[in-house]
């Protein structure tokens, strides 16, 4: 937080007072809140635990540290061995006119749940604040602290954690000004899963009334695939796959030994998606926390009282070969090696190749990576989410920038910034094409204006899917524009396809 943030105002938590910054606008930043005690020595790979209170006033003007990670990312603070206190929670508020109860907007950081931050730039809630909604942000356990499974202990503790943070939410924010019985809980790739995820579970009931995922990853790992992944990080950090093992093995070597995994996950035939979208850790399927993945869940209606307001990217997998996250194919024999290996029948490919004739194989290849692995999984989550008689709507962002070194597409993260209300943020320039235009501005201004009249009343200003049509909003400059997916040549690829993309 910048020297622009002045004194702040005083709130009574269940723990002990804490003191925020205010800005010149009137936004009250309180910052690295604990919601739940350090989860290392005795309570690590275990549930989250109570924190500990405290009795004098705690300064909360900084961000707490980050989870156990190597990831460096631009204007964001990285971990050090020995930061412990990593489960926190930071609140921006700017309270109504008439002193009534706000909105709460809970924000959960993507980052292919083994990185990230929620003091990441382009996340701060400054804007969506002054614009009427109450903003909590957390941090959890990430990597294998986070998702590695470990026997005899609780998978998903990510999770856990995310889900000790709304409980945070629910005894303190009418503290801070904020409404209870009025969250929405919301996500990006990684932190858009864990909303789903969220929805699926029995022990989240009656935290939150709607819940906002962007770019939802349709990935996650059986018990046998967690399993196989821990010998191969146990080996690797030299440590048997064992609960007294995995715990003589420190967080730093852990994250390093993840991270030799993650470059040789293709070397597995057991796990052949991974030579394509090498990532060590999803949520795991079965057992307690998460019994059966989120895409099936709402047949069962454990989420039908939550509203639910999907987007995705219309090009997301060309950031992540942007930034070097994934296998190249380059041949018409590797996609269909890759389409294999997702399990999916050629016509797919087919239909792709009909679509996109003059395109080489490449944006072929990233187009159906990128529908696969996200667009698809979103649609359907809102249209299953619908068909189940919860209340859905889904959007999609099309906006694109000529730039002097080529397109910038509308790809995986470009969204956020926008939604937010931060163009202007550490890094944002790279996601969107650099500088914003006014027409930039005025779709931030659209996009935000929707996040915070869903949060307040569970309309975001276009029609929901229902079970027979599925209307989509398209984030676009000039303007925006309705679609009705009954008529997208893609989605029509798609129909009947399975989408069992858990890694076995």
């Amino acid at each position: 937080m910048d020297d622009t943030w002045g004194a702040g105002a005083d709130f009574r938590t269940t723990s002990g007072p804490v003191r925020g910054r205010r800005s010149p606008e009137g936004v009250t930043a309180v910052l690295g809140i604990p919601y739940a005690a350090a989860p290392f020595g005795p309570g690590r790979f275990r549930r989250p635990r109570p924190a500990a209170g405290w009795r004098g006033r705690r300064d909360c003007g900084a961000f707490g540290p980050v989870a156990p990670q190597s990831a460096e990312l631009p204007g964001s603070p990285v971990w050090h061995p020995g930061d412990e206190d990593v489960l926190t929670v930071n609140v921006w508020v700017q309270p109504r006119p008439d002193g009534g109860p706000l909105p709460v907007l809970v924000w959960i950081h993507g980052g292919a749940y083994t990185f990230g931050s929620s003091a990441q730039p382009d996340f701060d809630g400054t804007a969506l604040a002054r614009a009427g909604v109450l903003v909590v942000s957390c941090n959890y356990r990430v990597g294998f602290e986070g998702f590695g499974h470990v026997p005899g202990l609780p998978d998903n503790r990510g999770l856990l954690d995310q889900a000790a943070a709304l409980r945070w939410v629910r005894e303190n924010i009418a503290a801070f000004g904020g409404d209870p019985g009025n969250v929405t809980v919301a996500g990006h790739s990684a932190g858009a899963g864990s909303v789903a995820c969220l929805m699926a579970m029995e022990e989240t009931r009656g935290l939150f009334r709607r819940a906002i995922a962007h770019s939802v990853p349709g990935a996650f790992l059986t018990v046998e695939a967690a399993v196989a992944t821990t010998s191969r990080i146990a080996a690797e950090a030299g440590v048997a796959p064992t609960a007294e093992g995995l715990l003589s093995a420190s967080p730093g070597r852990l994250v390093a030994a993840a991270d030799r995994v993650a470059g040789r996950l293709g070397d597995d035939p057991v796990v052949a998606i991974q030579a394509y979208d090498p990532v060590v850790f999803q949520p795991v399927v079965g057992g307690e926390v998460l019994p059966g993945d989120p895409l099936s869940a709402p047949a069962s209606g454990i989420a039908r009282d939550v509203d639910l307001l999907v987007c995705h990217t219309l090009e997301e997998y060309w950031f992540l070969h942007e930034i070097g996250g994934v296998r190249e194919v380059t041949s018409e024999a590797e996609l269909v090696g890759f389409a294999r290996a997702l399990r999916l029948p050629g016509r797919v490919v087919e239909g792709y190749r009909a679509l996109m004739p003059d395109a080489p194989v490449l944006d072929r290849y990233l187009a159906l990576s990128g529908d696969a692995r996200f667009g698809e999984y979103s649609s359907r989550l809102a249209e299953h989410h619908a068909g189940a008689g919860g209340r859905a709507y889904l959007s999609r962002f099309a906006r694109r920038r000529a730039t002097p070194s080529g397109e910038t597409r509308p790809w995986h993260t470009a969204d956020i910034p926008f939604a937010f209300g931060n163009l202007d943020a550490d890094g944002a320039a790279f996601l969107i094409g650099g500088a914003p235009d006014e027409q930039d501005r005025a779709l931030s201004r659209r996009m935000l204006r929707a996040w915070v009249d869903f949060a307040t009343h569970g309309d975001p200003g276009w029609p929901p899917v229902t079970a027979d049509v599925t209307p989509v909003n398209v984030w676009a400059v000039p303007g925006d524009r309705m679609a009705d997916d009954g008529d997208s040549a893609v989605r029509a690829l798609w129909r009947g396809v399975p989408l069992d993309l858990q890694r076995r």
